[in-house]
């Protein structure tokens, strides 16, 4: 069965779209409501994040679930009503045994203080379960700017490995490509902040410069394949060689992101907490690298060739591997 994607590029760019838009218009709600896009961590805006668990091998004390208008009204009364705070749920039993509190920088004495009135109100707490971390501003800063700086610096190295490597117009659709995998995987970020409060912290950058790396290695590979079929067929139209070269690399394409998605569905499901939200970000990222190397990267190439009434680019010199550049 031959795929003929070139005659369906207007919905496989609708679903691309819709997607974005919907991710966008997230983005602009939570800039509104949090004054960030995206619900950042304490890696990014700086504060105390207390996790407390209560010890349920003390009779009584986990009978019933946490109460979060009850852990509300204890940090309201300790000053700290602006508080970010969550339900936990216990690994072990799956009942509302902790709570996760995000809120700013606390010292000692008033990490204790709300420590004692959470259990004075909803039972002891495990003290071999309880984390406590805080960031400074500086640093969450200093991280958010070395994020950015280093996605635009990968993002110009591959602007240029791709125009040494083919030409021009590769590059600015992969780029294009590259940024339809960052931003719905940004967008859907942003959802989750908004209806399940998931944070991005100093990982969910990592996962951004990793997604970029795996979508344009497969966009390389299709589009080489692509100056190849140009290059024994120069007369063939630029539609059926962009089919004929995503049919041929569709089997390994599929096979490379189901093999990768595999182990990162096993560390969402069983690697814990810190590195839950990272797997997730991979997955959508990795799952839209692959669907935009297939549907956005080449249909956008066709287009413009078919615009420009090219369907092979006048020769020019060997590529590093000894191939002609077209």
């Amino acid at each position: 069965m031959k795929l003929s994607i070139n005659k369906s590029r207007s919905l496989w760019w609708a679903i691309s779209l819709a997607v974005i838009l919907a991710g966008i218009i997230s983005m602009v709600i939570s800039w509104q409501q949090i004054g960030a896009p995206l619900r950042p961590s304490l890696d990014f805006v700086g504060g105390t994040r207390l996790q407390f668990e209560r010890d349920c091998t003390n009779p009584d004390n986990c009978n019933q679930d946490i109460d979060i208008n009850v852990v509300r009204e204890v940090a309201k009364e300790q000053g700290l009503g602006d508080s970010s705070i969550q339900i936990v749920a216990d690994k072990e039993t799956g009942k509302d045994n902790g709570v996760l509190i995000r809120t700013k920088t606390l010292d000692v004495e008033q990490r204790t203080k709300l420590q004692n009135a959470l259990s004075e109100k909803i039972g002891s707490f495990d003290p071999q379960k309880t984390q406590i971390d805080t960031v400074g501003p500086t640093i969450g800063r200093e991280l958010f700017r070395s994020g950015v700086i280093a996605l635009v610096v990968s993002f110009v190295g591959i602007i240029v490995y791709m125009s040494v490597r083919f030409q021009l117009d590769y590059a600015v659709f992969a780029i294009i490509a590259l940024f339809h995998d960052v931003l719905i995987t940004v967008g859907m970020f942003s959802i989750l902040g908004l209806t399940v409060g998931t944070e991005v912290d100093s990982l969910f950058i990592v996962a951004l410069l990793t997604i970029t790396g795996f979508s344009v290695n497969d966009t390389v590979v299709i589009y080489d394949r692509i100056r190849e079929t140009l290059s024994r067929n120069p007369n063939q139209s630029i539609n059926e060689v962009v089919d004929d070269a995503v049919n041929q690399t569709l089997a390994r394409s599929i096979n490379t992101t189901l093999t990768v998605l595999l182990t990162l569905f096993a560390i969402y499901l069983f690697g814990g907490e810190t590195l839950k939200n990272f797997s997730l970000a991979l997955i959508i990222g990795f799952t839209m690298g692959a669907y935009s190397s297939i549907f956005v990267a080449s249909t956008l190439l066709a287009w413009w060739r078919e615009r420009k009434g090219e369907s092979v680019v006048p020769q020019t010199a060997e590529s590093i591997d000894g191939s002609e550049k077209l």
